[in-house]
């Protein structure tokens, strides 16, 4: 096609008069070499360019062409009715370059068009998966399903500075517990002990050491493909096993272990400064092995699944099954950390020991 050929210098003056005469293609995208850059002409409009600049010339080149930007509505618009739009969801996780999409049953036809808009609408995406099944077993895993770009699972995702590399299948994670990671390291103080229970591939004690002074933090997780994962992420954000140890083992026999090695030495077991207790389906059943290691006005960062005329009563009955126990604590704060459901909310309760 017929471009204008114009030194550097003068392209802010060039540009000006071609959209003054409408001579401007706006179609193709300009071009460059080291020293000119090329407007695409419109068709029809090289003989009546006049720009009073010996420096330019029209040329026969191969413009660029304009990528057009479509919404994702657009997209899905063009094969879905508008009860159907009604029943795609807008926002969805996305763990590194996948994205994680949840299909209602009633679209399952068209699953892999809706996988393709969504791929299509978002750059920074290389793959669609779909739940296939919900969280569950021994590990709390998901299955999930590629439905469009390539044919992987696994990711590195980068949150708040930490790259972790990751596989959708064969660990537990959250994107979207990013911010509630960073509301806990602003919570940390310089030279706390923390204890991380179901620790996974190391989300929490990778962020915090970015972001804290926290002088030793332990993770502790079953799931061993999870555990190799933390183990990989701790050596490409270069943090020392000194500062974040690593264990893979079964929280009610690792923290005894800790207690024990601990006494061993001089001076005995030190107790942690803050527990956290990220498996919301039954971190309270593990507040018996919590509460022994934490020092007296140390504090505890339990999670749960509830349905939100639920959240009160439950922060009560934490606190009162804790004094059977033989410990006093104090409900310091309860904080949503997103919606896992319509009415259920992933909430955590921030205890004082006493």
């Amino acid at each position: 096609m017929k471009a204008v050929k114009v030194r550097l210098c003068d392209a802010q003056l060039v540009k000006k008069k071609l959209i003054e005469t409408n001579a401007l293609d706006t179609s193709h995208m300009p071009d460059r070499d080291s020293e000119h850059i090329y407007f695409p002409l419109a068709e029809g409009s090289e003989d009546s360019v006049v720009l009073g600049l010996e420096s330019v010339e029209i040329v026969e080149r191969e413009m660029p062409e304009k990528r057009v930007n479509i919404s994702l509505n657009d997209r899905l618009a063009g094969f879905l009715n508008t009860e159907e739009l009604a029943l795609v969801g807008r926002s969805q996780e996305v763990v590194g370059d996948i994205m994680i999409i949840e299909v209602d049953e009633r679209l399952i036809g068209k699953e892999k068009e809706i996988a393709s808009a969504f791929l299509e609408s978002n750059k920074q995406v290389n793959v669609v998966v779909k739940k296939s099944a919900i969280h569950s077993g021994q590990f709390r895993t998901r299955g999930v399903e590629v439905l469009a770009g390539e044919d992987r699972k696994d990711t590195t995702h980068l949150e708040s500075g930490v790259r972790l590399y990751l596989h959708l299948e064969k660990s537990y994670f959250s994107a979207r517990l990013g911010s509630e990671r960073l509301r806990i390291a602003k919570l940390v103080k310089k030279g706390e002990r923390v204890l991380v229970m179901f620790s996974g591939s190391a989300p929490y004690p990778l962020v915090l050491a970015k972001h804290t002074q926290a002088s030793k933090i332990v993770g502790i997780e079953l799931n061993p493909d999870a555990h190799a994962f933390a183990v990989k992420n701790r050596e490409k954000n270069k943090v020392s096993s000194d500062r974040v140890e690593l264990i893979n083992g079964d929280v009610q026999v690792e923290v005894p272990r800790l207690i024990a090695h601990g006494e061993e030495k001089e001076g005995g077991f030190t107790k942690f400064d803050r527990v956290l207790m990220p498996l919301p389906k039954t971190s309270e059943e593990f507040l018996g092995d919590a509460l022994p290691v934490v020092r007296p006005g140390g504090m505890i960062h339990l999670y749960a699944f509830l349905n939100e005329k639920e959240i009160d009563d439950e922060g009560k009955r934490i606190v009162n099954l804790c004094e059977e126990m033989g410990f006093t604590l104090k409900l310091d704060k309860v904080v949503k950390c997103g919606q896992h459901a319509p009415y259920t909310f992933r909430v955590c309760y921030d205890l004082i020991v006493s």
